[in-house]
């Protein structure tokens, strides 16, 4: 099963349905299920851009699965569309983003699996696919 680590406060933004394009600078060819691991880091300096959307944020955690379903390189007018989505979510960042990764079907788990997280697209072969 494939893994995206995501540095939170933006990996429970995409687990509660804030926000549905991961930005990375680089591309993917895949598509299909992946799990959304919080990783380890927490970004303080965006906590309080959201603190009224009451996110949980956990670390170190596999907490929910989505279907990866485009990959975007991001360019003015893909830009401006995202602000019109929402500006507090898709304002800007910390980091660079050339391309944006669609997430759909997004499913947040009830009981998160602890895990040590990885860099890039990575496998997780713990539990099988239907205990998770």
């Amino acid at each position: 099963m494939k893994v995206l680590t995501i540095k939170e406060p933006w990996a429970s933004l995409i687990i509660d349905g804030y926000k549905e394009y991961e930005f990375r600078s680089w591309k993917t060819s895949y598509r299909g299920k992946i799990l959304i691991h919080a990783g380890m880091s927490l970004e303080q300096d965006m906590l309080k851009r959201f603190q009224d959307y009451h996110l949980n944020c956990q670390k170190g955690a596999i907490i929910g699965e989505a279907e990866l379903t485009d990959c975007i390189l991001v360019d003015d007018e893909f830009n401006e569309a995202l602000q019109k989505i929402d500006p507090i979510v898709y304002g800007r960042s910390n980091h660079t983003e050339t391309y944006a990764w669609k997430l759909e079907h997004v499913k947040k788990y009830k009981n998160p699996i602890s895990i040590k997280g990885k860099l890039g697209l990575w496998n997780y072969e713990g539990e099988k696919e239907d205990d998770l």
